[in-house]
């Protein structure tokens, strides 16, 4: 697969201005951080030297990173909803995908999973929410666009993915995958 970002979008306008309202918020984007120390072991056995947080919203899993791991290990952020860190992402060896995906617009969630399969160049650790979100958006809707189960979920990831390991703990996945030679 190409190192360059897919030609499908991503995020719709329209999205992308709701989201930058849920980000008003300072509890939106908090589920990063609950995760953080298994990021960091994960960085630690592969002997990262940076991580993509794909997803990153305001960067919470970046400062939890921070003090786990020290300035030893980059933090690199992306995400399409906030116009500074937008641009597309370099391929990275550790991609973060934490509690992401499920607030993607159907619609988009191809593209997202091709773009994360291209930033994907060693191992992907990706939560995903299946259940509904406790936060709704401006317009009412619930926060999580997509409340689908593991069997939904991950014929989507091996499409794409060699899926190394897979936890359902309930309302959340946890899935660590490699990308497929």
């Amino acid at each position: 697969m190409s190192a360059t970002p897919s030609a499908a979008p991503l995020i719709s306008e329209d999205y992308r201005a709701l989201q930058a309202e849920m980000h008003k918020n300072p509890d939106y984007g908090v589920a990063s951080v609950q995760r953080a120390p298994l990021v960091s072991q994960l960085a630690r056995q592969l002997k990262a030297a940076e991580i993509l947080d794909y997803g990153a919203g305001k960067g919470r899993l970046a400062e939890e990173l921070t003090k786990h791991l020290g300035p030893s290990v980059a933090v690199r952020a992306y995400d399409p909803a906030i116009p500074a860190i937008a641009a597309p992402p370099a391929p990275c060896r550790l991609v973060a995908c934490i509690d992401v995906l499920e607030h993607i617009e159907p619609d988009h969630i191809d593209a997202v999973l091709d773009d994360l399969r291209r930033v994907t160049i060693g191992v992907g650790l990706y939560t995903i929410a299946t259940g509904p979100a406790a936060k709704k958006m401006p317009d009412g809707r619930n926060a999580h666009l997509i409340q689908q189960g593991a069997e939904w979920w991950m014929p989507k990831l091996f499409a794409r993915f060699k899926v190394k390991s897979f936890a359902d703990e309930g309302e959340t996945l946890v899935v660590l995958v490699t990308r497929k030679p």
